[in-house]
């Protein structure tokens, strides 16, 4: 019996054995991969690290599929090499900027110096726009609505997300129309945003001629690690001369039909030439969904005169401009420059080290920067890192508040009531690093005051948050938060 036994016991041992001495050393090259690929992330780093040691190999396995962004560079070199083909026609701008100079820093001090650095990654500027706010649902869809009744020509639409619900269904039907009617319709959505859409209004939409992309297959997004580089873009460009964007999807929940109650969300309607920024974004990325290039299609040039005098420059970044970060830059760019106030909605806030030095500097400095975020989670995760990243700003004198009237997706950011920002980019990693976003940089007093009061009207339905309030939580709360820290970037 002893003999049977313990041969048995030795082989099994053996064989655990050597498995072992296999999957330590393999394991041990896919970290130091790891390390090396993602040494510019260190938050991404740690997570994968505990991954990795916690569940070898097939930690190495998940991070290829969910978590690896080193391909960015290369997934998306088509795209950035079409896209700085853009940039150049910008260039000439700078002779025109040096002469407007005098005249912008007369306006505001520092205006130029501002719109010049943003024109050295890329983005045009233009000072013959009206742009109206929308801080309501039922108002932006009324006058977005109408402005797609009123189109002769074209509509490119470009949203992250499309609700399959009576908004969704009145969008689709209403571009049913517009079809029928002679003008060209061409809608691109995200695939993880158009999972729940209205899949069969968009066939009757297609059936009737419209054209419709996904910017990422969902094939990709299931197999590749695209799933992370989510187009998270909302831009509508009517007849080449009206332009949309901001933090507005489209769903019944942005009239406040959702389980989260009313949504506070800001957006902007553009006439003038930077809607020619937002046009050529559309059709660059129509390009690389679709691999059919109309970006030299006279019809979506018109030569329109502008309509005002605001100056606006549309900021877009992505993994395809990781070099500049334009957004990044941009945000910083808004912090650094701000003397008397720095007013921020945003429903994450997961900055980055730089960002949040930069708000720290800001409050330390004498500078009133206050932030409203969510009292209501719409991502649980988020939610908690939320917290935390709110208690270390508040540490250095930033005043943090919960909004407590619904939801506040609002991406919108008004320096000095002067440096205003509408757009889709979010103040965490993703909108940094991963997502493809747009924003639209303004320069006015008058667009900086209505920004700024409403602002402060929000404040009036929110709740200050305190670090007293913050160490009151719960152990529980505390690992929650822990956890959400490392998690977050890849949300």
């Amino acid at each position: 019996m002893f003999g049977i036994v313990i041969p048995g016991e030795y082989v099994t041992g053996s064989l655990s054995g050597d498995m072992m001495l296999f999957i330590i050393p393999i394991n041990l090259i896919f970290i130091f991969s790891m390390m090396f690929w993602e040494r510019s992330n260190p938050k991404s780093t740690i997570l994968w690290l505990l991954v990795m040691f916690l569940f070898p190999p097939l930690g190495f396995a998940l991070y290829l599929f969910f978590g690896q962004t080193f391909y960015s560079k290369y997934a998306f070199r088509s795209k950035a090499y079409y896209d700085r083909r853009v940039r150049r026609a910008v260039e000439g701008q700078s002779v025109r900027l040096r002469m407007d100079r005098s005249l912008l820093e007369k306006n505001q001090p520092g205006s130029g110096e501002f719109i010049s650095t943003m024109m050295k990654i890329g983005h045009s500027y233009t000072d013959d726009n009206e742009v109206k706010v929308y801080i309501d649902g039922r108002d932006y869809f009324r006058d977005l609505f109408e402005d797609i009744r009123n189109a002769k020509e074209t509509i490119n639409f470009e949203f992250y997300i499309i609700r399959d619900d009576e908004m969704g269904s009145a969008l689709v039907n209403l571009l049913i129309e517009k079809l029928e009617q002679g003008v060209q319709v061409r809608v691109m959505c995200d695939a993880y945003g158009f999972g729940k859409g209205p899949k069969k209004n968009m066939k009757e939409f297609v059936k009737a001629g419209g054209h419709f992309t996904l910017f990422h297959s969902r094939a990709a997004c299931l197999l590749t690690p695209r799933k992370n580089n989510r187009n998270h873009r909302k831009i509508m460009v009517v007849d080449g001369r009206i332009g949309w964007t901001g933090g507005h999807n489209i769903g019944s929940e942005y009239i406040g039909k959702g389980p989260l109650g009313d949504w506070r969300d800001t957006s902007v309607r553009i006439e003038g030439g930077a809607v020619l920024g937002m046009q050529i974004r559309f059709l660059m990325d129509w390009r690389y969904a679709t691999r059919v290039d109309i970006t030299t299609d006279d019809i979506f040039y018109k030569n329109m005169p502008g309509k005002g005098e605001e100056i606006v420059q549309m900021i877009s970044g992505g993994p395809d401009v990781l070099e500049s970060s334009p957004v990044h830059s941009q945000y910083l760019m808004m912090f650094t420059r701000c003397r008397k106030t720095l007013y921020i909605h945003t429903p994450y806030l997961v900055p980055d080290e730089a960002t949040l030095s930069m708000l720290k500097l800001a409050a330390v400095s004498g500078v009133d920067v206050r932030i409203i975020i969510p009292d209501k989670p719409d991502h649980p995760l988020v939610y908690w890192t939320n917290l935390f990243y709110a208690n270390l700003l508040m540490q250095a004198g930033v005043r943090v508040y919960h909004y407590k009237n619904g939801f506040i997706h609002s991406k919108a950011i008004v320096a000095d009531s002067y440096y205003c920002s509408v757009g889709s980019a979010n103040l965490d990693e993703r909108s940094m690093n991963l997502n493809f976003e747009t924003n639209a940089m303004i320069y006015s007093k008058d667009v900086g005051k209505y920004l700024s009061d409403a602002f402060l009207k929000d404040l009036e339905k929110s709740v200050e948050f305190t670090t007293e309030k913050y160490n009151e939580k719960k152990i529980r709360d505390s690992v929650k938060i822990a956890f959400c820290r490392l998690a977050a970037s890849q949300l």
